[in-house]
Parts: C-alpha cells; sequence; structure tokens
C-alpha cells in the first residue's frame, strides 16, 4: 500500500529515489529521536539529502548507530536522554563546536502508552509527561543560544492532542501542551528571528508503533486504522519528513505558530 504512498501519491517516487533540492545547503540541523526508524530519521536523511549537517540524538546508542550509516553522510549521532540535562548540554556542546549555529530543530523525541483513566498511575504519568513535554521544554530552551538568525523550531505534536480516544489520555495531553507551548515559544522567539510552528501526525507505519502494539499485531492494527482514515492508508514516515523539511525550510517562511495537520484527514473531514 505504501509504494509511492498509494492513493495520492502523485510524484512522490520521485523523492524516494533520491531527487536532490539545496534548501539546507551549509545548514545545521538537530532531531531529536533520531534513531529508530520513523520520522526522526526520516526527518534526518531529507535534510542531509537536501545538504544540511544533522546531529540526530535518542537513547539507544545501537539504533543511533545504524541510523548514521544508513544516511551515509553528514550526519552526527549523540546519544542521549532529553530528560537528562546533561545529556542535552553534551548535544548542544558538540553542535556549538561543528561552529556554524543551528538552523533546524525538529524536536520529535517522544513516548507512548496505553492507560485508562483506572489504570493511570504517578508512575505513567512521570513517564509520558517527564519526555514529551519536560524533556521536549528543555530541549527547545537549551537550544535558545545557538539558533541562527532566521533558524526553524518544529515541535512534533500529534493528532491525538483533539480526538479523546479511549486509552491514550497521558499521551494526548502531554501533545496538547507540546500544542500550547508552541504557539508561546512562537511569540517569544519571533523577534529573534527564530519561527516555531508544530506538526501533527496521523497514524503512521514506525519502529515505535510496532513496539507499542507488538510486532505480531502491527499488521492487524495498521489495518484497523487504516479503515477509520479517509485517505484508506496509515501514513508512510517519509510523507512526515516532507513535511518537517517543508516548516524547516524557508517555504514556509510565512508560517508562525502554525500547526500542521497531516493525518490524512482524520481530524479534517
Amino acid at each position: 500500500m505504501h509504494k509511492c504512498y498509494g492513493r495520492f501519491g502523485i510524484d512522490r517516487c520521485r523523492n524516494l529515489q533520491g531527487v536532490r533540492m539545496n534548501r539546507f545547503e551549509g545548514k545545521t540541523a538537530v532531531v531529536t529521536g533520531g534513531g529508530t526508524k520513523g520520522i526522526g530519521r526520516a526527518t534526518a536523511a531529507r535534510l542531509v539529502n537536501e545538504g544540511a549537517h544533522v546531529f540526530i540524538t535518542g537513547r539507544r546508542e545501537n539504533e543511533l548507530k545504524d541510523a548514521v550509516a544508513a544516511i551515509g553522510r553528514n550526519v552526527t549521532s549523540v546519544p542521549g536522554d532529553i530528560t537528562n540535562p546533561a545529556d542535552l548540554d553534551r548535544l548542544y556542546d558538540a553542535v556549538a563546536a561543528h561552529g556554524r549555529g543551528l538552523d533546524v530543530l525538529f524536536a520529535n523525541a517522544g513516548v507512548a502508552s496505553f492507560a485508562t483513566i483506572d489504570e493511570t498511575t504517578p508512575e505513567h504519568l512521570d513517564h509520558i509527561f517527564g519526555i514529551n513535554v519536560i524533556g521536549t521544554v528543555f530541549t527547545v530552551q537549551k537550544a535558545i543560544p545557538l539558533l541562527n538568525e532566521g533558524a526553524s523550531v518544529i515541535i512534533n505534536a500529534s493528532t491525538s492532542a483533539e480526538r479523546g480516544a479511549a486509552t491514550m489520555g497521558a499521551y494526548a495531553a502531554s501533545k496538547a501542551a507540546l500544542r500550547s507551548f508552541a504557539r508561546t515559544w512562537a511569540n517569544e522567539l519571533k523577534d529573534r528571528g527564530v519561527r516555531v510552528n508544530a506538526i501533527s501526525p496521523g497514524p503512521t507505519d514506525t519502529s515505535g508503533v510496532a513496539e507499542l502494539v507488538g510486532a505480531e499485531n502491527i499488521a492487524a492494527y495498521n489495518e484497523s486504522l487504516a479503515a477509520a482514515l479517509p485517505i484508506g492508508r496509515t501514513a508512510h514516515f517519509d510523507e512526515m519528513a516532507g513535511v518537517v523539511a517543508f516548516l524547516a525550510s524557508s517555504d514556509s517562511s510565512f508560517m508562525l505558530g502554525a500547526n500542521v495537520y497531516v493525518d490524512g484527514g482524520v481530524n479534517q473531514i
């Protein structure tokens, strides 16, 4: 179904086959959660393919190594946990040593887990909000001294923030918080020449989702999601990467504080 992204996937094969633009030539980017096979890694590859040098970070060192090998050039991995301030400092020290400041920050790292209100525990809330909200707040805060004039910050939110799906309360609330922060940060950083926007992905076929529901269940899970989506399928992570690259580039120069839904119509129709 994902060959050329299936229905409405007009002209998308050309990007997968290596057509290269140069929107990010000489630019430096950071992508958190860039190791696993998903939106972060795909975005890092897209930015590199368009000329950037990208720093990726994540908690799983082996997956970061795999990502570096897969991307192949102009990518530096800095293992770390965004909930650990010292790890964020190491990440941005590496960016500073690169000597070009920071032009793109994709705050992508996040986690999800299922729990109804009856099942919710303090540990569950601490885990979800600690990574998705607190970790993202300090990912952005610690990047500010490095952000160049014209830099773009993109926050990975979610369509879940507006849907009220059962068992997803903490995750949805954490993403709603990020959407709110993106508006505030857009206002606070605009006078420094920094744009902040958000992307709200719909259901996307990533390794993180497979881990959440179980590899043995992922095909049935994606099929059930596809049946509920107006577009008739789940997304490929490269489709999300294309929108993140758009928000990162000057092609979106008049966008500030926006939330771009890339959701197959689920929250639109």
